[in-house]
């Protein structure tokens, strides 16, 4: 292990002391003289002067906003799904403009060539025609898709967006692993280390600046809009939904670039266009950038087991009516055993070397070259010549330093020669080290960086940065990051100040965009959403009900106690424990809708559930019957009302808004008129009234509204028909009536829809209705009444 030098009185030398880079590596902050790179200089002369609490407290910052922006790390297992923590190291990569514009350059380059491929290999053929790819690889490959044959992409190009999979060698040369081309992943999540970093490191340089990444995403968006080749038609994010591990970044994504995130199930391939199912009916969409597999994108032409696509996009893109970013089949361009022949196909299609090299690569179906992996298996990754992925990700290489990963002691040599054209060998590089903070020093892992191209309407840009994927341990070799680690932020440092964005403090002139679209998947878990969290509130309030007369009578008998107790259990309340499992279930129904709306609910908005979902996991523990158990409902009651005034005072009154309100507003009125027909019943306990009152949070109101005591009749003008007070049926039914005006076709020829009619009919017999003739039987009525209403939202708009 070779130490940093720590020159003397530096003031970093404490800081880098006992930094040790493994030999025969490259390491991106000490360069090949043993020097600090002058890049990391600045940055680690400021964080030599904080304290190991005040670096603590930074790296809090990063996490809060993290944890509250919901950004995560879900992991697949046998026994289910897992979701930790997102793993971020807090100091990022450093690299110098100087020597980014030279990455860049190589990697345009590249970009360039993998779209040329792609036309050859979905159009003439003549790299396998010539000999410069064997035809196995190509026509055996899963990736490569015979339906696209001849079928050029309607935006002109097959490539818009690409991944690139890069380490350094221990010659301090770049070179690249592996290029993504299917469906890469990781710019959204870019974005939000970059922000948690600099929530950790603001103003980190006295000179200079780190370059920004909003650039990069604007002049992409730009170009998808390019390739819109319709003017009614709308740019979109194809997810395959909340079960994939990147449904977080695609949500992100889509709320950055104000996209329409989409499911299979929101798509409809009519008369070739494809259309998106919304509340106002299947409107056009022109762009849809893939975030999911090319395979299962359409079941009739495609992966007919796949059960997230859209039948007729193939056909979609064959006619010309959809533009898909990247185009289906692309996949085929990350097959491992091309990068053995990309060096060569670059100097027939380009006339130039690459710029950059990538992996040695050496496909086993030649002999010489099986013969070379062979004679030299004990450097060397062995695997899958058609996998997608790279060698060291799991289930990949096969056998290692030549050795089975999986400890077997067949004679490889034979392997390889019976598997052949199956396997190609790839040199087990070593890749260079970054500083990573652990236990209250810098320690060297292991590096490799995923940057991000995109296509623009001036041809290719580069992600002035990306992340950084970094290894668990000191082991600085490629294969060790398939064993997890973290991610770190990668800033790009120019010597020049930074230059504020085109249009920032001047004053342009604008036009209100159009409203966007909404699916009405994302309508459907908007309502739902509105409906599960008044559930849950409804539920909070009668269990507090409950302690506080539990607290005051000490009689879990007492008839105001038993029939609170048995109304909370005819409605799936166990109230064997302090707090009903019924309420952790009923938010977690609300946090599993508003998961799917991700890219349309605020960050502030998921907060507000989460924090409240901490807030009850934490009360339910320990708590005794009665007053401790009252008061603790109360807490979380107050979590409920800062939920609902985010909702309302937070939120833009867009059309999913409203089916978010109509959801709450008509769970409130249902809550409330089943809770008078029981508690305002002619033979209800004695105290019933007060219990209504109070779960309506109109004790206050009634004592100055009526100057008698509580009795039937002052509590059902109050709570079902008291059009000012925002806890009665009336004033419920009335907002929804409203909501239900702004939808779309509420109205058509002056002709009111099925809905707006039944919201206006109940809302106009509680209008002219007297509290005395609001008995029981009417009570359940009105509730049928309700259901009936919640039954039309659905089939005008929902389904």
């Amino acid at each position: 292990m070779d130490h940093a030098p720590v020159p003397e009185h530096d003031p970093v030398a404490g800081l880098i002391a006992g930094y040790q880079v493994p030999r025969g590596v490259a390491d991106e902050m000490i360069g090949a003289d043993g020097q600090i790179r002058p890049v990391w200089r600045p940055f680690l002369q400021r964080f030599a002067r904080l304290s190991q609490e005040e670096i603590a407290r930074r790296f809090a910052r990063g996490d809060r906003y993290l944890r509250d922006a919901g950004v995560f790390f879900r992991q697949y297992r046998e026994e289910g799904t897992t979701e930790r923590d997102w793993p971020l190291s807090h100091v990022p990569v450093l690299l110098h403009e100087d020597e980014w514009t030279h990455i860049t350059a190589a990697l345009r380059q590249r970009a360039e060539l993998l779209e040329q491929v792609a036309v050859d290999l979905y159009g003439s053929a003549t790299l396998v025609r010539d000999g410069m790819l064997p035809p196995e690889l190509v026509a055996g490959n899963p990736a490569w898709l015979r339906p696209m044959v001849g079928v050029p992409p309607p935006s002109g190009h097959y490539l818009n967006f690409i991944a690139f999979e890069m380490g350094r060698s221990p010659d301090g040369s770049w070179f690249v692993l592996g290029d993504r081309t299917e469906a890469p992943s990781g710019a959204g999540f870019a974005l939000e280390n970059r922000v948690a970093t600099m929530r950790a490191f603001s103003d980190p340089f006295p000179q200079g600046s780190t370059l920004g990444l909003a650039g990069f995403f604007r002049e992409f968006r730009d170009g998808l809009q390019a390739a819109a080749r319709y003017d009614d038609g709308r740019l979109g994010i194809l997810t395959p939904g909340l079960g994939t591990e990147t449904y977080f970044e695609h949500a992100y994504i889509a709320r950055y670039l104000g996209l329409m995130l989409l499911e299979g199930e929101d798509l409809v391939v009519e008369q070739g266009r494809t259309m998106v199912r919304t509340v106002a009916g299947l409107k056009p969409i022109s762009v849809l950038w893939r975030r999911m597999d090319s395979g299962f994108a359409d079941p009739l032409e495609l992966d007919d087991h796949s059960q997230i696509g859209t039948p007729g996009l193939v056909s979609s893109v064959r006619t010309g009516q959809l533009s898909m970013i990247n185009a289906l089949g692309t996949g085929v361009l990350q097959t491992r055993a091309f990068l053995a022949f990309l060096p060569r196909i670059a100097e027939k299609m380009l006339g130039a070397p690459l710029k950059m090299s990538n992996i040695a690569t050496w496909w086993c179906g030649q002999d010489s070259e099986r013969a070379f992996v062979t004679e030299n298996a004990h450097r060397m990754m062995i695997g899958p010549a058609l996998s997608q992925n790279l060698p060291f990700e799991i289930e990949n290489a096969t056998a290692i330093a030549g050795r089975f990963l999986d400890g077997r002691n067949d004679d490889l040599g034979g392997w390889i020669a019976a598997n052949a054209g199956q396997l190609v060998g790839q040199e087990a590089v070593s890749l260079s080290t970054t500083p990573v903070f652990e236990r209250g020093a810098l320690v060297a892992r292991p590096v490799m960086l995923r940057v991000f191209a995109a296509r623009t309407t001036q041809g290719w840009t580069i992600m002035p940065g990306g992340y950084a994927r970094i290894g668990p341990s000191d082991d600085a070799t490629a294969l060790a990051l398939r064993w997890g680690g973290s991610v770190a932020d990668v800033w790009i440092v120019s010597d020049t100040p930074a230059t504020s964005e085109p249009g920032g403090g001047s004053e342009q002139s604008f036009h209100r965009a159009t409203p966007s679209l909404l699916p009405a998947r994302a309508a459907d878990n908007l309502y739902w959403l509105g409906r599960y969290a008044e559930r849950a509130e409804g539920m909070i309030r009668l269990a507090r009900a409950y302690h506080m007369r539990l607290a005051e009578t000490g009689l879990p008998d007492d008839p105001r106690v038993k029939m609170i107790h048995d109304y909370l259990k005819f409605n799936g309340a166990d109230l064997t424990q302090a707090l009903p499992q019924t309420v952790s279930d009923q938010l977690a129904n609300a946090i599993r809708c508003a998961a799917k709306v991700r890219d349309r609910f605020s960050i502030d908005g998921w907060a507000a559930l989460r924090s409240l979902d901490e807030e009850i996991t934490n009360q339910r523990r320990n708590l005794a019957p009665g007053d401790e158990a009252a008061r603790a409902l109360g807490m979380v009651l107050r979590g409920t009302a800062g939920f609902g005034g985010l909702v309302h005072d937070n939120m833009y009154r867009f059309v999913g808004w409203r089916f978010l309100s109509i959801g709450r507003a008509l769970e409130r009125a249902q809550h409330m008129t089943q809770l008078l027909a029981a508690f305002a019943a002619p033979d209800a306990p004695e105290g019933s009234f007060d219990v209504a009152i109070e779960v309506g949070d109109s004790v206050m109101t009634h004592r100055r509204r009526y100057l008698i005591e509580t009795n039937r009749n002052t509590v059902i003008d109050l709570l079902a028909l008291d059009h000012r007070n925002p806890r009665s049926v009336r004033f419920q039914i009335s907002f929804v009536r409203r909501l239900v005006a702004e939808l779309p076709n509420a109205e058509v020829n002056g002709e009111l829809s099925d809905l707006a009619r039944a919201v206006l009919r109940v809302e106009t017999q509680l209008a002219v209705a007297d509290a005395a003739q609001l008995g029981t039987e009417r009570l359940n009525d009105l509730s049928k009444s309700l259901n009936k209403i919640s039954d039309l939202v659905t089939s005008s708009y929902l389904t």
